[in-house]
């Protein structure tokens, strides 16, 4: 069992949960919790730590899914874990590799249906666009390099699994990617309050893709003056705007909405 914060393995889960930059030299992330640890695939899964009261609970099940365990005593595990109430399963994953291609290849029903973001700032938003667009049927999400960590551990815990399903790139410039969908006649529609139809105005049921930009400056100028279409969500009382997630929420029920149809 291991008993010392200063214990190798125990710092590398450290640096993995709290810095990007281990996640990417380590090509991995962390999940908490024993609902997102059933979910995964064995051969996703590179270590598995449980606390000492949930081994002693546990033992049997633990052992069924991941038989090389680490146990660790309920003191460093609560030190380390990022939640304010471990659940006792700590989880180290192989991250997910996509292309642009991987996301352009239509597997389904519907044509494309994607979400751009653009500087997404906050782990809560990022993660709840997440596991909503999968309920609405997104068929993938592209994001430029400065928008929060898909890896973040409370970006993980948002998507309550999703993640695992919803196809994802990272991308140095979203103008390049806006012209590449252009090419391949996929319509684009940027959240934005200036110059805008209304949300429920344009026909979503072909290949779509929303934008949704920084929680505080919105959508990048450049960015916003490559797309061609522009929508907006109609405020009633003394609201000015949306959070990020529900606007991108909103947009993205709707084309599921209408394709329903």
């Amino acid at each position: 069992m291991i008993t010392s914060s200063g214990n190798k393995k125990i710092k590398e889960l450290m640096a993995l949960i709290k810095k990007s930059s281990a996640r990417k030299k380590q090509n991995a992330y962390i999940i908490e919790g024993i609902r997102m640890f059933r979910e995964l695939k064995k051969d996703e899964i590179l270590d598995v730590f449980v606390s000492e009261s949930f081994d002693a609970l546990n033992k049997k099940l633990i052992s069924e899914i991941y038989p090389g365990y680490e146990v660790v005593s309920d003191k460093i595990f609560e030190s380390v874990s990022d939640t304010k109430t471990p659940q006792g399963v700590m989880v180290v994953v192989k991250r997910k590799e996509y292309t642009l291609e991987n996301i352009l290849t239509v597997r389904g029903e519907f044509p494309h249906n994607l979400l751009i973001l653009d500087s997404l700032q906050d782990p809560g938003n990022l993660g709840t666009l997440v596991r909503a667009g999968e309920g609405a049927g997104i068929t993938g999400i592209i994001m430029n390099e400065s928008t929060v960590d898909i890896y973040n551990p409370k970006v993980i815990r948002s998507t309550m699994g999703s993640v695992f399903r919803v196809p994802f790139i990272y991308v140095k410039d979203l103008k390049d990617i806006i012209e590449e969908l252009y090419a391949r006649k996929i319509d684009i529609y940027a959240s934005s309050l200036e110059g805008a139809t209304e949300y429920d105005a344009p026909d979503y049921r072909g290949s779509i893709a929303f934008i949704i930009g920084n929680e505080a400056a919105g959508i990048s100028k450049d960015v916003l003056d490559a797309v061609k279409n522009k929508v907006k969500i109609p405020m009633l009382g003394e609201v000015e705007s949306l959070n990020a997630a529900v606007a991108g929420s909103i947009l993205m029920y709707e084309a599921a909405r209408q394709r329903r149809k």
